[in-house]
């Protein structure tokens, strides 16, 4: 039995590798990933399905603790917070060419273009505004 499995196995041939990016070293969970944090290693091509590309993946931020030598999916990264739960943030509300700010607090973390909730330290009123930029809620008023 053990010969025919073997005769097989060398009909077949060894499993085609292919080059796949994998991480150089360890990158903790929340870490932003960088293009300099890859290194190309030939790998088994069933083990590179679904491997992202250095493009796809650099600019990210990892979702666990990922060791050197990962080859990174989709499900390990998520596009980078820019405002996390609990931090100061500053609220734009807008309405026509009325900008007003505020100074607050988010209740939610969230990534660019994200509905999030935050609170007005001035008012302490809570309000449903998206992500801008680092730190920034734009509430539209209508």
């Amino acid at each position: 039995m053990i010969s025919i499995l073997g005769l097989a196995l060398l009909a077949f041939g060894t499993p085609e590798e292919v080059p796949v990016a994998v991480l150089g070293h360890a990158v903790q969970k929340g870490d932003r990933i960088e293009a300099g944090d890859f290194s190309v290693e030939q790998r088994p091509a069933a083990a590179a399905r679904g491997a992202l590309t250095v493009d796809q993946a650099a600019g990210m931020e990892a979702t666990r603790n990922l060791p050197a030598g990962t080859v990174v999916r989709q499900a390990d990264l998520m596009r980078p917070q820019m405002i996390r739960r609990g931090e100061p943030v500053t609220i734009r509300i807008v309405s026509g060419p009325l900008i007003i700010t505020s100074a607050g607090r988010a209740l939610a973390g969230g990534s660019k273009g994200d509905a999030v909730r935050v609170v007005a330290n001035a008012t302490n009123r809570t309000l449903d505004g998206v992500v801008e930029a680092s730190g920034v809620v734009r509430i539209v008023t209508p």
